[in-house]
């Protein structure tokens, strides 16, 4: 098959002819259909992320088509439109056994700890945990961004961030994640405030519903104008980008007894990031991370986007190739600092960069993206494979 190989962090990767994979007993092999390029990616690329072994193929976020069963999988057959969260779970630790699949002890990520989908076929382990079937009717690029960018965002404004009608919400970052936000905190009837340094961003967020926009780059303290915006703060805010001062703003903004959630990866020197607890301890703030979406809690997305109350389908703008994808991945960090754009690829090729991704996380230590999240262009570029 063809797939897109890095040999060194940081140096340029290439698409060549690598060996086809076989499913492990409990897996299955995917053909890809389309796979997103997200901020996750590039950092693996980097060296960010100690999971991530050379030779390496990247690519986190993928729909397709079941191509191989393993003996053990009971739920699902060759011809079976699919998709998979980021984090693909064991199935039987203790936070499986209570449903916690986004956090599994045992976790496995495609694209982090084993090669991914930017490629024209992925393996991908315990099936009949982690598979989710695509609707009929769903694009594999729309499907493709739900098991990273969109699934997040929907855990972290609705489960975690616990949203309500009326409230404010401050996004910070909108790319792929952040855009993801902007909506599904929109559609439950939220007032959001939006926070870039994009232009292009922050129309596309004003488009999704934001009620308010907030361009980044014209104040120094976007803490003070999304307080003065909401009239005192917050209830809600996300750091869907993922750097020191996306986070301490997003405290900053909040109001007394608001929710913080960290859906971006905050990659530093030491593996920690400054946050202002006094402010936390003075208001009462809660402070939330945010790692993904189990594939049991997909049907209550799945069911807003059919109804059309959701439309992940928006966030797509442009596609690449497979060939393309080696620069498209080098181009983020260019982008670095900027608003995460999102790219969805296919077996034939990828898509471009997104705010990333909320990383993975094994027992204790956690990729967090926009997680591994990022900066980039706005929108989501996506390629229809095997043209």
């Amino acid at each position: 098959m063809r797939a897109v190989v890095f040999e060194r962090y940081g140096e340029p990767a290439e698409v060549r002819e690598v060996a086809d994979p076989e499913p492990a007993e409990h897996g299955v092999v995917v053909r890809v259909e389309a796979t997103g390029l997200c901020r996750s990616d590039w950092h693996g690329w980097m060296g960010h992320d100690p999971d991530v072994t050379l030779p390496h193929v990247p690519g986190h976020e993928l729909a397709g088509v079941v191509e191989a069963v393993g003996a053990r999988v009971t739920g699902w057959h060759p011809g079976d439109r699919v998709t998979v969260p980021f984090v693909c779970a064991c199935g039987s630790c203790p936070a499986c056994a209570a449903g916690d699949q986004q956090v599994c002890e045992r976790q496995t990520q495609p694209g982090f700890d084993r090669w991914g989908s930017f490629a024209e076929y992925v393996a991908l382990d315990h099936a009949d945990v982690n598979l989710v079937g695509v609707p009929d009717g769903m694009s594999y690029a729309t499907a493709a961004a739900l098991g990273c960018r969109f699934a997040t965002a929907f855990r972290a404004v609705v489960q975690q961030g616990r949203v309500a009608a009326g409230e404010w919400v401050a996004v910070h970052g909108c790319g792929g994640v952040g855009l993801s936000a902007v909506m599904i905190a929109a559609a439950a009837g939220a007032r959001v405030v939006a926070v870039d340094v994009s232009a292009g961003a922050l129309d596309l967020a004003r488009a999704f519903g934001a009620a308010e926009c907030v361009d980044a780059t014209g104040t120094a303290d976007p803490a003070a104008v999304v307080r003065e915006l909401t009239g005192g703060g917050a209830q809600l805010s996300l750091d869907a980008l993922g750097s020191p001062a996306t986070c301490a703003a997003s405290v900053g903004g909040l109001r007394r007894r608001g929710r913080h959630v960290q859906v971006g990866l905050l990659p530093s020197a030491d593996g920690s990031t400054p946050v202002p607890m006094a402010r936390a301890i003075a208001l009462e703030l809660e402070l939330l991370g945010s790692h993904g979406m189990a594939a049991h809690a997909y049907p209550a997305m799945l069911e807003l986007v059919r109804a059309g109350v959701l439309r992940p389908d928006r966030l797509v703008t442009a596609t690449i190739p497979l060939d393309a994808a080696p620069a498209a991945l080098a181009a983020m960090g260019a982008a670095a600092g900027a608003a995460a754009g999102v790219a969805a690829a296919g077996a034939a090729g990828v898509a471009a960069p997104e705010a990333g991704h909320a990383g993975a996380g094994r027992a204790g230590a956690g990729r967090a993206g926009a997680g591994r999240a990022g900066a980039g262009r706005a929108g989501v570029t996506v390629i229809e494979p095997w043209a």
